[in-house]
């Protein structure tokens, strides 16, 4: 494989990077806690984009159950969101870990 070959290769690999990066962006993924009290959805850029409380999660008198599903709910979206990314983007570079991507 010559030096353009192989460029062309790089050009097209970062083509498809960006268009998994973009489509993860546009990815929600939910985590939820306690039954579905708690809600979280996060896209695939790591950001929060909603957060649902259902009525029976919410009890004056105890706020730091609340505190602790909320905690859950998270962890389990950015969970499932580094699961996906790692998924499409190491299906993308054959299992290469490049820094900066995963």
């Amino acid at each position: 494989m010559n030096q353009a070959q192989m460029m062309a290769q790089v050009r097209k690999m970062q083509q498809e990077m960006t268009r998994v990066q973009e489509e993860l962006a546009n990815t929600i993924v939910e985590g939820s806690a306690g039954g579905g009290a708690v809600t979280v959805a996060v896209n695939g850029d790591f950001k929060v984009t909603k957060v649902s409380l259902k009525p029976e999660a919410v009890d004056p008198e105890d706020i730091e159950t609340l505190e602790d599903l909320v905690v859950v709910a998270f962890n389990d979206a950015l969970g499932k969101v580094q699961a996906l990314s790692s998924s499409k983007m190491g299906a993308l570079t054959g299992g290469m870990r490049i820094p900066g991507l995963m």
